[in-house]
């Protein structure tokens, strides 16, 4: 999206803040559910993990604790702990975050440096599928959604931001460091 069209600061905050990220809600527990079972799988609960972009509702954070998984919780709106960017994590979870990016390359640089050697980043996003009529695709009408993804576009972030792999399976990706 150009910046001309970006909400302002306060108003994506009160955009956010409307959403219904209830932590104990069943169906957004089942809607995150695979990005997590993806944690599970690929960490162990002694590793130290970031919910980047967590919001208001930390579901992800929440579920993993159930499972004695640890994870320090940013986000620039609603816990904004600038010192937690100042230091290495195992992996990091980006869950319906990268849609939001104003600088995606300022974004991907800072997740990239803050990832151990071998850490892994794990994104969940709706892909843009090529082709598809984009004023008919819903996840075009959130007005914080500002860029979108297809599968090359992040073959092309793992490429330029020195990412060793990259898996994708619907909307989960995860970059290896």
């Amino acid at each position: 999206m150009a910046p001309r069209h970006h909400l302002s600061a306060e108003a994506e905050k009160k955009r956010y803040e409307a959403h219904r990220n209830d932590v104990d809600d069943p169906r957004y527990q089942a809607f995150v559910r695979p990005l997590v079972n993806l944690v599970l799988e690929q960490c162990r609960p002694q590793q130290q993990g970031l919910d980047f972009g967590c919001g208001t509702g930390p579901v992800v954070s929440r579920l993993l604790a159930e499972r004695d998984y640890r994870l320090a919780q940013y986000d620039p709106f609603f816990r904004d702990r600038p010192q937690l960017l100042e230091r290495a994590y195992d992996y990091i979870v980006c869950c319906e975050v990268i849609e939001h990016f104003r600088d995606p390359a300022r974004e991907f640089r800072l997740l990239r440096s803050l990832l151990e050697r071998g850490g892994r980043l794990f994104c969940q996003t709706e892909l843009y599928a090529p082709g598809s009529e984009l004023a008919a695709w819903p996840y075009a009408n959130d007005t914080t959604h500002v860029i979108f993804y297809q599968e090359r576009t992040l073959e092309w972030i793992r490429d330029h931001f020195a990412f060793t792999a990259l898996a994708v399976a619907g909307r989960l990706a995860v970059f290896t460091a």
